[in-house]
């Protein structure tokens, strides 16, 4: 009996869970249609990348599952990073220049120097950094078209940036999945 209980309890949230995820991507009011889809998408695995990592006190933070390892503190800071560059990338056609590779240079190559770096700070920190160059991303986003998304910028489509920078964030999401999950 506790068994059909605890089941029907289950299906029950699970389907109420379903109904209520965003299950759709629809471009936020205010962006043109393919930009905004890529907005929608960015947001959700944000929010899901965040998910993993928010509740984390000072030592999951910090936490190494070896010698080799990122830290969940360097791996935020390095999304951030990488969308930054990006940011740079796809509007003004460059790489970072002097004053934001001192800025973002450990983040965005991570290592023994981002280990040494990037401890001994909150997870809001580092949260912080990213919805600060999130809410950039989406200003910038916001002032261009879909005909500007499918410019080639060098050897790629700004649409394909921005994509790398998704497809970046959603394995990233795995390796906190997996760190987070050796914390608890």
């Amino acid at each position: 009996m506790t068994t059909k209980i605890l089941s029907a309890t289950f299906l029950f949230i699970f389907s109420i869970s379903l109904s209520t995820a965003q299950m759709v991507v629809k471009p936020p009011r205010g962006f043109t249609n393919d930009i905004g889809n890529m907005i929608s998408m960015l947001d959700n695995l944000k929010g899901r990348v965040e998910r993993h990592v928010v509740n984390l006190d000072q030592e999951g933070t910090d936490f190494l599952l070896d010698d080799n390892a990122n830290s969940p503190g360097a791996i935020i800071y390095h999304l951030a990073a990488t969308e930054a560059y990006y940011q740079v990338y796809t509007f003004e056609g460059r790489g970072f220049n002097s004053e934001e590779k001192m800025k973002w240079e450990t983040a965005l190559n991570l290592g023994e120097k981002a280990r040494q770096e990037f401890k001994n700070r909150p997870i809001d920190f580092y949260l912080k950094i990213y919805d600060e160059v999130r809410a950039n991303t989406k200003k910038l986003l916001k002032s261009k078209d879909d005909d500007w998304f499918k410019k080639k910028n060098e050897n790629m489509s700004n649409h394909w940036a921005w994509f790398h920078v998704m497809e970046h964030q959603a394995n990233h999401m795995g390796q906190l999945a997996l760190i987070t999950k050796r914390i608890r």
